[in-house]
């Protein structure tokens, strides 16, 4: 159940948040992660799936899932935060509930249900196909803002 208190407008643009993805993380060729949306309480991630992205068994693997899951909370934070690099993940749980298929990407669906000044919360809904395929809690440790001067 999310927060009832309100979050703040995002502060950073879908071409922001792509931006700062790519210079955060220039290895994202190797995960390439898309901001496709700016949602009122988090952001959407699509994940093209390739062969490089299976596991035994003809599906998506498993950390495939939690680095999207992962990714897309820390995205969901800085989408209010703005670009806050050294947030960092305190804890993940992933549930993975069917099988993603291989020919068809993933879509990450995050939802922040509380932004507090240390820590923030997000529920993550991983589809594929749009089937839902894993859920995931994420809590990201936000770092002590320093006053100017």
């Amino acid at each position: 159940m999310r927060d009832p208190r309100p979050l703040p407008d995002p502060a950073m643009t879908v071409g922001e948040l792509d931006s700062f993805l790519r210079e955060a993380f220039p290895l994202l060729d190797v995960v390439p992660w898309r901001v496709t949306e700016v949602t009122a309480a988090g952001v959407v991630l699509h994940h093209p799936v390739t062969a490089d992205h299976a596991r035994p068994g003809g599906s998506v693997s498993g950390p495939t899932m939690m680095a999207l899951a992962d990714g897309a909370a820390w995205v969901a934070t800085l989408s209010r935060l703005g670009p806050v690099s050294l947030a960092v993940t305190s804890s993940l749980t992933i549930n993975f509930l069917s099988r993603p298929r291989l020919d068809a990407d993933l879509w990450a669906e995050a939802e922040l249900l509380r932004l507090g000044r240390r820590l923030s919360v997000t529920d993550v809904r991983i589809r594929s196909d749009g089937a839902l395929v894993a859920q995931s809690s994420v809590t990201y440790a936000i770092p002590a803002r320093r006053p100017a001067g």
